[in-house]
């Protein structure tokens, strides 16, 4: 059986689901599309190829190998995006929360039950009907859990808002030692470069105590500003609108020293090593077409 433990965005690395590319069916159709950036590459004839996103997540899956780490993968569907494994479940402590996600998702939680059954049955969360939440939302970081949602009264209008306010009321009845703290994102179906599509689209803890955030992301300004006071403005790596349309956010922390990015982030990447940081650079450009970058293709399920 595995036993969960999740507390952080950094800790030593020993388990993890990373999703798969292969299989992932046809281009989409403009209405298919989840999120403003994927729409911007169909509309392009620039989304991205089965067999490039394959290669980008072997150099991803070669970096876990490197470093020790237990890896599981999703059963291949037939013609479905499983790229993105953070959307369908994350973990807190020691509980899965498995997402209620967009419906026609729920089959990439079926191509995980070979992990489930390794996990003790009262150790998995189904919130109800009522809860939307997504992984890439939810950040557990020591006595916190930072959640990015979007609680307007036009929620419903926007497929790029999906976590609401009932996923934070949940999350402080199941972790009540925790504090909860909730983030008003900035959506959009159509501009790209104006959508926080989840919270580490804009906002990312990294070890030494730094941070990566895009300020726009944010709706309330006071709450970007709790997120700076919180890490110290000396330790804050700010990241333009392009940047965050790139995905400079969506790293991934492998340990509290090495930190996995994509290897085209030149300013990032030379910001983390003047911090001290180990860089493990991979190609990910055309997964980032679908506006999801690495710690989108991760689900931790232990870190030490």
């Amino acid at each position: 059986m595995l036993q969960l433990n999740i507390t952080d965005e950094i800790s030593p690395l020993k388990a993890v689901v990373l999703g798969t590319a292969q299989s992932p069916g046809p281009v989409p159709t403009p209405e298919q599309a989840y999120d403003p950036k994927s729409l911007e590459h169909i509309l392009a004839g620039t989304y991205p190829k089965e067999a490039d996103m394959v290669a980008e997540m072997e150099a991803f899956a070669q970096v876990f190998a490197k470093y020790g780490v237990q890896v599981f993968r999703p059963e291949v569907l037939q013609d479905c995006n499983q790229i993105f494994s953070r959307d369908i479940a994350f973990v807190i402590e020691d509980k899965l929360i498995v997402a209620n996600i967009l419906p026609d998702r729920e089959k990439e939680v079926q191509a995980i039950l070979h992990v489930l059954d390794r996990i003790a049955e009262d150790k998995i969360l189904r919130p109800p009907q009522a809860v939307h939440v997504e992984g890439g939302d939810v950040m557990p970081w020591n006595d916190h859990i930072f959640v990015g949602t979007y609680t307007a009264p036009d929620y419903k209008d926007y497929i790029t808002a999906r976590t609401n306010k009932e996923a934070v009321d949940y999350l402080r009845q199941q972790f009540p030692k925790k504090i909860v703290k909730s983030f008003e994102l900035r959506k959009s179906n159509t501009n790209a470069k104006a959508n926080a599509l989840h919270l580490d689209c804009c906002f990312q803890p990294l070890g030494k105590g730094k941070a990566i955030l895009h300020r726009n992301g944010f709706l309330v300004e006071e709450e970007y500003q709790w997120l700076v006071d919180f890490f110290g403005r000396a330790h804050i790596f700010e990241i333009s609108a392009d940047e965050m349309y790139q995905m400079y956010s969506n790293v991934f922390s492998i340990s509290p020293n090495v930190v996995v990015s994509e290897k085209g982030f030149t300013r990032l990447n030379t910001w983390l090593r003047k911090q001290g940081f180990t860089v493990e650079e991979v190609p990910y450009a055309e997964i980032a077409k679908q506006e999801g970058l690495l710690r989108c293709s991760t689900l931790p399920l232990i870190r030490e």
